[in-house]
């Protein structure tokens, strides 16, 4: 907690955001019930915020089982997830920006970086907006519809093959030598896992910043500099989808968002730090074996 608070109070910008973000509870006129009926998700931002910055997988791992449980209709629990993430993702995003500005400016290996969003963000976008838009308009896209509404079924089976894909890929961890630039499958292979993942992330708030995440890794490609790709990734896919659910589906629910937002942002400035503390290894092992119980959790198995 002190290194929060420290991290916060050091940069002029962070004061002010918390001290904007006081004022905001301040005025409300239930305040003291609003931080009573809301300030544990804090910590749920937090931890949310933590894995989805050091694993490069969306903060929805955390929030979408979590809010199943409180009983959330499918549709708040995409819109809110979405929304804390813009927060947490984003605040991730920067961090990780400016770690590669200021200690890998000229390193190959970190390289890849800004291509890699080139060929994958327009088409996460355009993914995002066939889901989200598509079947109001193209009848033949109605079956895009189903992915909130069997949202719990959804999360399971994605969650099991993300972590089938991220246990595969532990054994290529142990390379000292990194690709540092891609070859025409990549840029073939890109687009789509972006396209697709923008898909997947419209109907379960998780999706694209994983599977590019696992790909990078897999491909031999520096794992923190996959995790870096895949956080900014997820920053502003997140903030291409929340536009639906603020215009549209008003689903939103934002005295939740008031507070798992603000832990998020504080999870998000510290995640950089939980990947450099350990190893990838150790990292990946254990989050994989965490989605993949989540995975199973969600299913109807019983």
């Amino acid at each position: 907690m002190r290194r929060v608070v420290n991290l916060v109070l050091a940069h002029p910008i962070r004061a002010l955001l918390l001290s904007m973000w006081l004022c905001t509870v301040a005025v409300q006129q239930n305040a003291v019930s609003l931080i009573t009926d809301y300030g544990l998700f804090t910590v749920l931002g937090i931890v949310g915020a933590v894995f989805a910055n050091a694993t490069g997988a969306g903060g929805g791992v955390v929030f979408v089982p979590f809010f199943n449980y409180l009983a959330f209709d499918a549709t708040s629990i995409v819109a809110t997830s979405f929304a804390i993430q813009c927060c947490g993702m984003t605040a991730g995003a920067i961090t990780w920006w400016r770690y590669k500005q200021q200690n890998h400016p000229s390193d190959p290996e970190w390289y890849p970086v800004v291509p890699s969003l080139r060929l994958t963000l327009p088409f996460s976008a355009l993914g995002l907006l066939v889901a989200q838009f598509g079947p109001q308009y193209f009848s033949l896209l109605a079956w895009l519809q189903g992915g909130v509404a069997e949202l719990h079924i959804g999360f399971g089976i994605f969650s099991i093959f993300l972590a089938i894909a991220i246990f595969a890929s532990i054994p290529l961890m142990g390379n000292k030598t990194y690709r540092y630039s891609f070859i025409r499958l990549d840029t073939l292979c890109l687009p789509v896992i972006g396209f697709v993942g923008g898909i997947i992330t419209a109907w379960l708030s998780v999706g694209v910043g994983e599977l590019v995440a696992v790909y990078l890794i897999i491909r031999g490609f520096n794992i923190t500099m996959a995790i870096a790709s895949a956080v900014i990734l997820s920053a502003l896919s997140v903030w291409c989808a929340i536009v639906y659910h603020i215009t549209v589906t008003e689903a939103v629910i934002w005295p939740v968002v008031l507070f798992a937002g603000a832990g998020a942002i504080m999870g998000g400035m510290l995640a950089k730090y939980v990947v450099l503390a350990f190893s990838p290894q150790k990292l990946k092992i254990f989050f994989g074996a965490w989605v993949l119980v989540l995975g199973v959790a969600g299913l109807p198995v019983f």
